[in-house]
This record gives C-alpha cells, sequence and structure tokens, in this order.
C-alpha cells in the first residue's frame, strides 16, 4: 500500500484516505467570460501527462478534508514530497533535499 504525507495533518496515511484532484499550478483564467469556447476547453480538460516528474492536487477526504499539492514521479509512482496549496513549485534542490 502507497502512504502519502498529508502537511496539514502532519502523518503518512494509506492512499484510501485520499482523492487526486488534478494538475497543480494551472493558471486560472482572470475573466472567463472573454475565452473562445477552444481556450475554454482547454483550460477544462487539456493537462499534461508526464513521463516523471508530475505535480498534482490532493485531498485528504478521510482526514482534514483539506486539498494539497504534490510532487509524484508517475513511472514509479512515487511521492517526492507533499506541500500546502499557495506554497510555490518545488525547485529541484528542494525535491532532491525530500528524498534524503
Amino acid at each position: 500500500m502507497l502512504l502519502i504525507h498529508c502537511p496539514h495533518c502532519g502523518g503518512e496515511y494509506p492512499e484510501v484516505e485520499f482523492m487526486y484532484a488534478g494538475e497543480a499550478h494551472i493558471a486560472r483564467p482572470e475573466d472567463p467570460s472573454q475565452l473562445t469556447d477552444d481556450e475554454w476547453r482547454d483550460y477544462l480538460y487539456i493537462r499534461s501527462n508526464p513521463r516523471g516528474l508530475h505535480f498534482e492536487r490532493w485531498r485528504h477526504i478521510h482526514g482534514c478534508a483539506r486539498f494539497f499539492n504534490a510532487a509524484r514521479d508517475t513511472v514509479t509512482d512515487k511521492f517526492k514530497m507533499t506541500y500546502k496549496i499557495g506554497q510555490p513549485r518545488p525547485s529541484e534542490a528542494e525535491l532532491e533535499d525530500a528524498r534524503s
């Protein structure tokens, strides 16, 4: 079973307590009413799906119920680190420090 660290609760919990909530760090449109249909479609549905490091949003549904961001390797399915919403995307150095 995969264990995920919740940055709000401070512990590691089984993956069944969490729900994936999409890609993290998405630029939200300032005025959605000004978007074309194609731009709106791209904002809602088109996401990157990289092989390797991916930044995602998760929710601890059976715990604190709060959202947080995670850096996860999609090849190994290992979480490199988790961090609170509003914090900037971690640098390569921060990710390396989190692995050790």
